[in-house]
């Protein structure tokens, strides 16, 4: 019996989870750092919490003698797939980076393409007076120095409380969002620009086809650079790379 140590966060985790529930010899583990307080449902066991950085993962690998590891966290959890590569590396055990392609600019996206949540903030066009951020709770702070703009933050769970805000609306909610509903919100709202990070998939893909249609330019932040390895972009691929191992 193999052990397998899924490092979660994402809708893909989860069905790779679900479907690796079903090969032989195989049993399942799901890590969760814990960020999102209300996480999809998961079969198998299932770890809550951060490990401690590479030398804490190492660590846990040895401790629950895993055989391998599956890196499925969301594309811009840096971090973790930086101690997951060092720690698969110094333990010695096959490692998968699972990462869902990034969303591709069409012709008729106005895209303003930037490195860092922190450089969206002065990419704003001057003439957006009304902004929807949707780059999750916990990167909202920078956007506080916008005291002249209007801001509607969408995230799954509220932010700390110790986070500042910008000038706006908090709206709770989670995916996946239909076209429809993506751009009532947008005309609802009188949302003249969108702040995104380019996560790719599927379930908040509607908000990228609404600002296309609407002709509203959207700040998108860029990846950043992934360890090497092997790399797979969808469930299916994970599945047969755990068959062959």
């Amino acid at each position: 019996m193999k052990r397998l140590l899924i490092l979660g966060g994402t809708g893909d985790a989860v069905q790779l989870a679900n479907q690796a529930m079903n090969l032989a010899g195989l049993e399942v583990i799901t890590s969760l750092a814990g960020r999102t307080r209300t996480p999809k449902a998961l079969t198998g066991k299932v770890r809550i919490g951060g490990f401690g950085g590479e030398a804490g993962l190492v660590e846990y690998l040895q401790t629950e003698q895993i055989d391998l590891l599956i890196d499925a966290t969301h594309p811009f959890a840096a971090q973790i797939s930086w101690n997951a590569a060092g720690a698969a590396t110094r333990v010695g055990i096959p490692r998968l980076m699972l990462i869902r392609p990034g969303w591709v600019r069409l012709p008729l996206d106005n895209w303003i393409e930037v490195e860092s949540v922190e450089a969206s903030v002065t990419a704003i066009p001057a003439t957006a007076e009304r902004i929807f951020l949707t780059i999750g709770r916990q990167q909202l702070a920078p956007f506080a120095s916008l005291k002249d703009r209007w801001c509607l933050m969408r995230s799954i769970d509220p932010p700390d409380q110790h986070i500042l805000l910008p000038p706006g609306q908090l709206l709770l909610d989670r995916g996946p969002f239909s076209l429809e509903q993506e751009l009532q919100l947008l005309r609802d709202y009188r949302i003249q620009a969108i702040v995104s990070k380019n996560s790719g998939g599927d379930a908040t893909y509607a908000k990228i086809i609404a600002a296309r249609t609407l002709n509203l330019p959207v700040i998108m932040v860029q990846r950043s650079i992934v360890p090497a390895g092997d790399l797979v972009g969808d469930v299916a691929g994970a599945i047969d790379w755990l068959r062959k191992c």
